[in-house]
């Protein structure tokens, strides 16, 4: 075991790899895009399972501090299930894991310490079925099944930090100043370098032999990987660049799919699904994350041209409703949900949007009508309580907003790290008049989004203030505690 002082510091190793911004030399002056890198898992002797989640915290709110995270609920749902799904049926089942989307427009994906797996949504918009984004998270699981993080570092440990965190591949280039960054890091990534390439090698082959396995018991093609694979090199070589970053994360070779194919023949047939709610979802990606939502428009029309299954054609035909929607073409935005939802009452996605485009088209009892009939149904469904807040708080009533804070309440007691949530109850508590509650919610808000210092700020204004009660002041206080010892305040913390 290593010693605790010991620990701490590599965990702030791995924190400020995670800070020191996330923008790859490469990338940023052809998309300046966030490229976050391919990581391991690490194990209990190098990290304990306290500290494992203390870092996959972290890294959420970093990520989103840089707002590369996806975070609607429908999408991360989709994906988290798709993912539990696969974990269940891993090597280690009672492991924890955190799936996320991050808004990138990169053909990439990558496993973190504390069992966060995160997918690019680049990646998942280049998928042609479910199977093959569910290959590319169980391959990713394997990393963290198979202790590939802790193996790196046992290998790396005569290393010096930098040289060890480039052969983890956690060393990221800094958007501020990236000609610093480089040349801090480039000896260490030289030292490092064939013993990451023979490493990683290792972990590929490793990880693909057990996520196909994972794959198939979870009721996957396990087809989908290779597919996958073969994919991306297509693409690559249609659009004559260079290999996409997953492939130079994940190197691939014809050996490497060729065994990847022959293992396939060894496991059972799966019944083939025909991916109804992942079309649905890559398609609001598509509609959401386009910068230019005619863009998506004109993408969507063009594949409602070709032969596709129904599956595909309410996919296209949803997204094509967010996107008009986006452009404030309301009527056409709700004759195609009307068509949608003729074929498919209670499908949830098609719901909640029409009550998204009564809201904001100015209707928004109508959506109030209809979401709080949902709500009922599923109370503990973060999409439909966060659309029908939403709609409560549009009409800027008092009675409203503290049923909406209810409603939140009831969320954030199984959903203490989403900032959206915070957010919303900071402004429900505030039209409801609730002051403190309100801004202690805008405080919890800016901490999950990475602002520690905003967060102590907030509180320590309320803490000011002479008229909090007992029970107030006792709860301010002790947080404004939390966050100076996390942010190294400890002189604060002495005085406070």
């Amino acid at each position: 075991m290593i010693p605790v002082k010991q620990k701490r510091g590599f965990i702030k190793q791995f924190l400020l790899a995670a800070a020191i911004a996330a923008i790859s030399l490469s990338s940023v002056a052809q998309t300046g895009r966030v490229a976050l890198p391919e990581l391991g898992n690490s194990a209990s002797d190098v990290l304990s399972k306290s500290e494992e989640r203390e870092y996959a915290e972290s890294l959420l709110r970093q990520m989103r501090a840089y707002e590369i995270l996806d975070e609607d609920p429908l999408v991360n749902d989709f994906f988290s299930s798709m993912g539990y799904k696969l974990a269940a049926n891993s090597d280690q089942p009672e492991a924890a894991f955190t799936f996320v989307v991050l808004d990138q427009p990169i053909i990439n994906a990558f496993a973190a310490p504390g069992g966060v797996i995160a997918l690019y949504s680049g990646l998942v918009l280049l998928a042609d079925t479910q199977d093959e984004v569910a290959g590319v998270l169980s391959h990713e699981i394997a990393h963290v099944t198979q202790l590939h993080l802790y193996r790196a570092f046992e290998k790396g440990k005569e290393m010096n930090v930098l040289a060890m965190l480039a052969m983890l591949g956690l060393i990221l280039a800094s958007g501020g100043n990236g000609e610093v960054i480089q040349g801090a890091v480039m000896g260490a990534q030289a030292v490092a370098a064939q013993a990451q390439i023979n490493f990683t090698r290792h972990n590929e082959v490793e990880a693909d032999r057990v996520g196909i396995r994972t794959l198939s018991a979870a009721g996957y093609d396990p087809q989908g990987m290779a597919d996958f694979f073969e994919k991306m090199g297509q693409n690559t070589r249609a659009n004559g660049e260079g290999p996409p970053e997953f492939l130079r994360t994940h190197p691939v070779s014809v050996n490497r799919i060729a065994e990847a194919k022959s293992r396939i023949q060894n496991l059972p047939e799966v019944e083939p699904d025909e991916g109804r709610q992942f079309y649905i979802i890559q398609a609001r990606m598509r509609a959401l994350l386009e910068d230019d939502p005619k863009t998506a428009i004109d993408y969507f029309k063009t594949e409602l041209q070709k032969p596709l299954t129904e599956a595909r054609r309410n996919g296209n035909l949803y997204g094509l409703a967010i996107a008009t929607q986006r452009i404030a073409e309301y009527d056409e935005a709700e004759a195609i949900l009307s068509e949608l939802l003729e074929k498919e009452p209670s499908r949830l996605a098609f719901q909640l949007q029409m009550a998204n485009l009564q809201r904001v088209s100015g209707r928004p009892q109508q959506a109030i009508d209809s979401l709080a009939d949902l709500y009922h149904i599923f109370p503990g469904n973060q999409a439909i309580a966060l659309e029908y807040c939403r709609a409560l708080l549009a009409q800027a009533d008092p009675k409203l907003a503290e049923t909406a804070s209810e409603v939140l309440r009831q969320q954030l007691i199984t959903r203490k790290n989403d900032p959206e949530l915070y957010a919303l109850y900071a402004q429900a508590a505030n039209l409801a008049g609730d002051e403190i509650r309100s801004t202690e919610a805008i405080a919890e808000s800016y901490y999950q989004r990475g602002g520690t210092e905003e967060a102590i700020t907030q509180l320590e204004s309320l803490e000011k203030r002479s008229d909090l009660d007992y029970y107030q002041r006792a709860r301010v206080t002790a947080r404004l505690m939390e966050l100076r010892i996390e942010a190294g305040d400890s002189d604060d913390t002495t005085r406070g």
